[in-house]
C-alpha cells in the first residue's frame, strides 16, 4: 500500500528514530497494518542486552504509534501541514513476547475514538502468528507554535 519512500514523507521521525519500513493495509480512519523488518544491525542492540539482541520494548511502542500517525495523517489529509506535531498521551502496553533480529514486526491498529484533533486506537504487534504486545494508545495533535509560545 505504501513504500518505505513513502513512509517516510509521512512520519515526523527520522533515521535512525523511523520504525515503519512499509504499509501493507489501509481502511481509512480505521485500520492500518504495517511492517518492520527487525535487523541485526540496529543501532540500539549494541546497547540494549549487547549478548542477547532483543529489541526494546519502548521501540515497539514508537512503532505503534508511528503506525497511529501514518494511519491518522493518511484518514484526515494532514499531511500537508508540516506544522503539526503529535503528542503521545498515554499507553497501556503489555508485552508478552521478545523481538528478535531477524524478526518481521507486523503493527495493526485499530481506532477507538477519533475526532480531528484526537484518537484512541488499539495496537497489536505481532511475529507471525504470535503476539509480542498490545497497546491502547491516545495521542493529540498540536500546532508547533503552540508548544513554544
Amino acid at each position: 500500500m505504501l513504500s518505505f519512500e513513502e513512509v517516510r514523507k509521512l512520519v515526523p521521525q527520522k533515521y535512525p528514530f523511523l520504525f515503519i519500513d512499509k504499509v501493507i493495509e489501509f481502511q481509512k480512519e480505521s485500520r492500518i497494518v504495517c511492517l518492520k523488518n527487525i535487523s541485526g544491525n540496529e543501532s540500539f542492540f549494541a546497547g540494549h542486552f549487547p549478548d542477547f539482541a532483543i529489541m526494546p520494548g519502548v521501540l515497539i511502542l514508537e512503532a505503534l504509534a508511528q503506525a497511529s500517525i501514518i494511519l491518522f495523517k493518511k484518514s484526515f489529509d494532514t499531511e500537508k501541514d508540516k506544522d503539526k506535531v503529535f503528542l503521545l498521551a498515554s499507553a497501556n502496553i503489555r508485552f508478552s513476547k521478545p523481538v528478535f533480529p531477524g524478526d518481521q514486526l507486523i503493527l495493526e491498529i485499530d481506532t477507538e475514538k477519533v475526532v480531528s484533533k484526537a484518537a484512541i486506537v488499539k495496537g497489536v504487534a505481532r511475529v507471525g502468528e504470535k503476539i509480542v504486545s498490545k497497546a491502547t494508545l491516545s495521542f493529540g495533535v498540536a500546532d508547533k507554535e503552540s508548544l513554544t509560545g
